[in-house]
């Protein structure tokens, strides 16, 4: 029987990758370089393209705990993403370039992945598919994918943070430091760039006055109209400083746990800039994702002290994130509930993050080779972080379905007993949330 997987991103790559552990043949369809898209910058597989972090790896976080498993579910990308890390204070950092060759070298290299560079237009109607094309799937598979499934396409509007050039950063005016001192390594891994009163007001009013780009897609003239649907988790730093002069300062521009050596205090505001190679030659703007003309991004953002000279080797931009309704279509193996042969994984399933696409798409390609040896697929244990985030794509409300990063409000509540006990520590709750998932998922896999 054939298996394709449509999208060389996380999630196609994690689930033909299962399939390949499992002694399946498979078929990764990935479009680039035949055909791009506005937001990817090269050919390799599990291209990241928004951010070069994979969230906290602090131990007993909800994002934690979904790498944990991961982990033991044998997860190439994980597996890579160590091999590939860079400082990133709490979270699990990566050299994109390093990431994307690590994982383009392993799914070519491996004899039962077969690897076709071509778009696919349609849900093919032979074999088990997984949809896994991503937020950016081209527009004639998105027609596909709604004539197949009798459901129009949803998107909202996600964005990319700029990228500076290491050495045109004014090292004098910015200092070291992780948000209070936490760091996975020790080490101070940020730089931030600091801001007095005066210097954070003026250049939220050149925020606020700047120019936005055109939209190069008709439906994205809602952008100008502000009919728009974004991410809440990933804001635009312009939609941020509309919803209040303050507004930045508690998000991305938030001086909390940041010391400036020069004063002893924490600056008015702050920029944390994040590396983002191995060679620590280019820094990220962490939160400053935004739709700005580029030549107002050069302007805006060298008003920040140190990067008054900045060379900028990538804008930021903004893009259009396609999922469909999967409350309405899929069931909690991330199947078609009229077609079973059909997987739905990663970002189209509705699933927002980069770790959440890995996790969808090694549980897509597991399920996959229990259909393709003629058993059942089941779930999770509801009690998993990975369980938790299939569990609310097929059951959320479908009539205000939107995308969801891992939370422990997407996992189950502790029983009544346990919650009173640590009712006053919510780290206490929270490790034993952990604790309960380890334990739902070794008695899965000695199940399996």
């Amino acid at each position: 029987m054939t298996i394709h997987v449509i999208g060389g991103g996380l999630a196609g790559c994690e689930a033909a990758w299962a399939l390949a552990r499992a002694g399946l043949r498979c078929i990764l369809y990935e479009m680039r370089p035949a055909k791009s898209t506005e937001a990817h910058q090269s050919d390799r597989l599990a291209e990241l393209v928004c951010s070069n972090s994979l969230k906290s790896d602090s131990e007993n976080t909800a994002s934690w705990l979904l790498k944990q498993e991961l982990r033991r579910l044998g997860s190439l990308s994980m597996e890579v993403a160590e091999k590939a890390r860079v400082p990133g204070g709490h979270a699990l950092t990566v050299d994109r370039e390093v990431f994307a060759a690590g994982m383009t070298e392993a799914i070519e290299n491996e004899p039962l992945i077969e690897v076709r560079r071509e778009e696919v237009r349609a849900i093919p109607e032979d074999g088990i598919v997984i949809v896994a094309s991503g937020p950016l799937t081209s527009g004639a598979l998105a027609g596909g994918i709604a004539a197949r499934t009798g459901s129009e396409r949803l998107y909202f509007y996600d964005s990319i943070s700029p990228i500076v050039d290491a050495s045109t950063i004014d090292r004098e005016k910015v200092f070291a430091a992780s948000r209070y001192g936490k760091s996975l390594d020790g080490g101070d891994d940020y730089l931030n760039c600091p801001l007095n009163k005066d210097e954070y007001i003026a250049f939220v009013e050149a925020v606020l006055a700047a120019e936005s780009a055109e939209a190069h897609i008709p439906e994205d003239a809602a952008i100008h109209e502000g009919k728009v649907a974004f991410f809440e988790a990933c804001l635009p730093i312009e939609e941020i400083a509309r919803r209040g002069r303050d507004t930045l300062r508690f998000g991305p521009m938030k001086p909390v746990g940041l010391t400036d050596p020069k004063t002893g205090r924490w600056p008015y505001a702050a920029v944390q800039l994040r590396q983002e190679s191995q060679r620590a030659d280019s820094y990220n703007l962490v939160g400053f994702q935004n739709h700005m003309k580029f030549p107002e991004q050069k302007r805006v953002f060298r008003m920040i002290p140190g990067l008054e000279q900045a060379e900028f080797l990538r804008y930021g931009q903004m893009h259009r994130n396609t999922y469909i309704n999967a409350p309405e279509l899929l069931d909690g193996t991330l199947r078609l509930k009229k077609e079973p042969k059909v997987v739905f994984a990663g970002q189209i399933s509705g699933v927002e993050g980069y770790v959440e696409s890995m996790a969808t798409g090694l549980l897509a390609g597991l399920h996959a080779a229990e259909m393709a040896m003629g058993r059942e697929p089941m779930p999770l244990p509801r009690e998993t972080a990975v369980g938790s985030l299939c569990h609310y794509v097929a059951n959320a409300d479908a009539k205000h379905y939107q995308p969801a990063n891992i939370a422990f409000d997407v996992l189950p509540a502790l029983d009544e007993e346990t919650r009173a006990k640590l009712k006053r520590d919510k780290k206490a709750r929270h490790a034993e949330v952990c604790r309960r998932a380890e334990r739902a998922l070794d008695e899965y896999l000695r199940a399996q």
